[in-house]
């Protein structure tokens, strides 16, 4: 493990890497720009502090804590950042025990007192049912992420719960951010006698997924379904029809979370910066 800066040294090492062990299925990342985004930004505060962003893709959680271990053990990062954490995450104590400054992009109830940049996930999803139903909408769907992650579960208790503030009935999927499941989510609303008019999917290609499969089922969008994807990116915005988003600058957010990590590293008090809700911007999905 590296030995604890001293005052002298105190702040972001140049040469030295930050780490994120992301836990995620290749081929899913790999079509997800969401990520891409995220780190352009981060290297956009690090890069020039001399602080490369190391990322590494592992498949389980046990395997994202063992490259951890590894990288406290040979020196190889000197901060790192947590993303997707689960309620309770194993994690948390784990960058702790390391004694690696660590930032936690996510809900501060997960981040167990570390550093925190929180998007408010549950605004943002208030004010899309708030605008899904004051567009005429009275049944809305959702594809939600993976089940077991925090922020998941925040956007689908939260969907759920501002729909029936409005009177509105649900009816929810579970999905993997994988084009497969928004194609497999369509195709099971489109099944339904009694169907949602408006769907939100939990990011861009689980939606793209379901126009492709809207369009070889015959159904109209929006005339016939409504879709709303999380995490605007090029791929909604070059769509036929362009894809309606939950939009936040995700660069920004990468900045927000270099930022954060640098004052770590400096040894600032832990301390969580709110990012500005996204905001759900009107193409022709809508």
């Amino acid at each position: 493990m590296p030995a604890p800066a001293t005052s002298a040294e105190a702040g972001p090492r140049r040469g030295i890497p930050v780490g994120l062990a992301l836990v995620r299925d290749a081929e899913v990342l790999g079509a997800e720009p969401f990520f891409h985004e995220f780190i352009a930004g981060m290297e956009r505060v690090l890069v020039p502090l001399g602080v490369p962003v190391l990322l590494q893709v592992v498949a389980t959680v046990a395997q994202a804590g063992e490259r951890m271990r590894a990288w406290a053990q040979h020196s190889q990062v000197q901060g790192v950042i947590l993303i997707d954490l689960l309620p309770g995450d194993e994690r948390v104590a784990l960058v702790k025990e390391l004694g690696i400054p660590t930032v936690v992009i996510g809900d501060p109830a997960t981040a167990g007192g570390l550093p925190a940049v929180w998007t408010q996930d549950d605004v943002a999803m208030q004010n899309v049912v708030a605008e899904l139903v004051a567009a005429g909408h009275t049944h809305l769907g959702h594809v939600a992420g993976p089940a077991q992650m925090a922020h998941t579960i925040i956007r689908r208790r939260t969907f759920q719960t501002a729909a029936a503030a409005h009177g509105t009935r649900t009816t929810t999927f579970e999905g993997d951010y994988s084009e497969a499941a928004g194609v497999r989510a369509l195709s099971a609303l489109a099944r339904l006698v009694d169907r949602p008019t408006a769907v939100v999917f939990d990011n861009d290609v689980m939606a793209l997924g379901a126009l492709h499969e809207a369009g070889r089922l015959g159904l109209l969008v929006p005339s016939d379904l409504s879709l709303v994807a999380w995490d605007d990116s090029a791929l909604c915005q070059l769509a036929v029809p362009p894809l309606s988003a939950v939009s936040h600058d995700v660069q920004d957010l990468g900045e927000l979370a270099g930022h954060t990590l640098a004052c770590a590293l400096a040894g600032a008090p832990a301390a969580t910066v709110v990012a500005q809700p996204a905001r759900l911007v009107v193409r022709g999905s809508l």
